[in-house]
């Protein structure tokens, strides 16, 4: 008895030695395969964040410079030798209304034929004698509607005439691409699109503080244009994408906010709502070049809706936002807990009252969440605007849904499809940052909005 005693105890420890073994093995095994995972999993971040911080990196290094355009500052001389006009007219006593006007504009437009390159061109030539420059050499290198600029000094201030006052002139896009080195000066001097004489002048009066680099206002103030590219702006695309948020707001998100309300708390289970469900969760996925073909033949050609009209993108990109409104007003819903419902129920609420009184105030934060997040990804779409003709070049500003224009991701798109390729590609990258400006605003503002109907509820 006293041997067996003895000898259980070791055998039974020299069992359990190969099962701690194991057990140790495979708690290493866990560990290490945890310690693996964490790693993945924080390269997989890593990586993804460096992605990220290389684009907008990208996109920052090329478009902040954009935001600064070169200006010329030159004393212009308003020449009574070349603005050759009567003086402008005065309404005389016994005059009516209409006929100063009429002679106003007579006096306007004989301003207006006056030769205020000429005025340009001798203003530039004082400034640097002793460079022999043609007007040719002149006009390459202050942008062409700088000379409507000044008409419009003198129409408004007539009594210039005759004075010097200093004015800073635009650079041509051909100039700023020149002093920023966005072109390989190496090249032989009858590629450059640049003139030598324009070249000369322009790293003189760089280096004279006569040019300097001034905040590129016209990217906001002006829109598109094409004889004078250093002017082109986003002021009319960005009109027409409010326009086109204005409509998508009105239309897509009353509609997906009330249909997602009755699909989850009035409709019956069957199979008609679960076809319409099955239907709504495919459109969310559609790709948006098919809502553009939709639109082009639904609104362009059946209901003969104006071409390149925001009211026509608005209503494109109102039927591809409604899926993603519905299918996130109906989550916000799902997500309020059914004892609410039963509370409200069992006091005597109706069943709508018990939804619009109790339950839809607390989905406010994730169907105003769902409204912008949808709202900011139509802003961003390209794809539909272009196919129902919204690429098309207009320097006007819209001044109605109905009128013709552009919006701002597809302006985006025809910058960079621009043969001035070394101007314009930062410009583009500028517009980029802000288009992408726009949207953060959009999400930042649901997050801040989110957050306080989350505190009230």
């Amino acid at each position: 008895m006293t041997v067996s005693a003895v000898s259980s105890p070791k055998s039974s420890a020299a069992a359990s030695s190969p099962n701690r073994s194991r057990i140790q093995a495979s708690l290493k095994r866990r560990r290490g395969a945890e310690t693996r995972f964490r790693f993945y999993g924080i390269a997989s971040v890593t990586i993804a964040i460096g992605f990220v911080l290389f684009l907008f990196g990208t996109i920052l290094h090329d478009g902040v410079p954009a935001f600064w355009q070169p200006v010329v500052k030159v004393d212009v001389t308003f020449d009574p030798a070349v603005i050759k006009v009567e003086p402008k007219p005065v309404q005389q006593p016994d005059q009516s209304p209409a006929a100063f006007q009429r002679a106003n504009l007579d006096w306007q437009r004989k301003v207006s034929l006056l030769n205020w390159n000429r005025i340009v061109e001798n203003s530039v030539r004082a400034e640097a004698p002793d460079i022999q420059m043609t007007p040719r050499d002149i006009q390459a290198m202050i942008s062409q509607n700088e000379r409507y600029r000044l008409r419009n000094m003198f129409i408004e201030n007539p009594d210039l005439l005759g004075k010097t006052v200093p004015v800073e002139l635009l650079a041509s896009a051909n100039v700023d691409v020149w002093l920023k080195g966005d072109i390989d000066r190496s090249i032989a001097s009858d590629r450059q699109q640049l003139p030598e004489a324009a070249r000369t002048l322009a790293d003189r009066f760089y280096e004279d503080g006569r040019i300097r680099m001034a905040f590129a206002s016209v990217l906001f103030t002006n829109t598109d244009s094409r004889n004078a590219p250093a002017e082109a702006g986003l002021l009319g695309a960005f009109i027409g994408s409010l326009y086109m948020m204005i409509i998508v707001i009105v239309l897509a998100v009353p509609v997906g906010v009330a249909s997602a309300i009755y699909l989850e708390e009035f409709a019956p289970k069957n199979r008609l709502t679960d076809l319409i469900e099955v239907n709504i969760n495919n459109l969310a996925a559609v790709p948006s070049i098919v809502f553009g073909l939709l639109g082009a033949a639904v609104f362009i050609n059946y209901f003969h809706l104006p071409l390149s009209a925001p009211l026509a993108g608005g209503l494109v990109l109102s039927l591809m936002t409604l899926p993603t409104v519905i299918i996130a007003t109906r989550a916000a819903l799902r997500a309020v807990p059914p004892s609410l419902r039963q509370a409200a129920l069992g006091l005597g609420a109706s069943r709508t009252q018990t939804v619009f009184h109790h339950v839809l105030p607390v989905t406010y934060p994730g169907i105003l969440t769902a409204t912008i997040i949808g709202v900011a990804q139509a802003i961003g779409e390209t794809a539909p605007l272009l196919l129902i003709g919204m690429n098309a070049f207009v320097t006007s500003l819209p001044v109605s849904p109905l009128d013709q224009s552009t919006a701002l991701p597809v302006q985006i798109f025809l910058w960079e499809g621009n043969e001035n390729r070394n101007y314009f590609e930062p410009k583009t990258a500028a517009a980029i940052i802000i288009l992408l400006t726009v949207m953060l605003a959009l999400n930042a503002i649901a997050i801040v909005l989110r957050s306080r109907f989350e505190r009230r509820a």
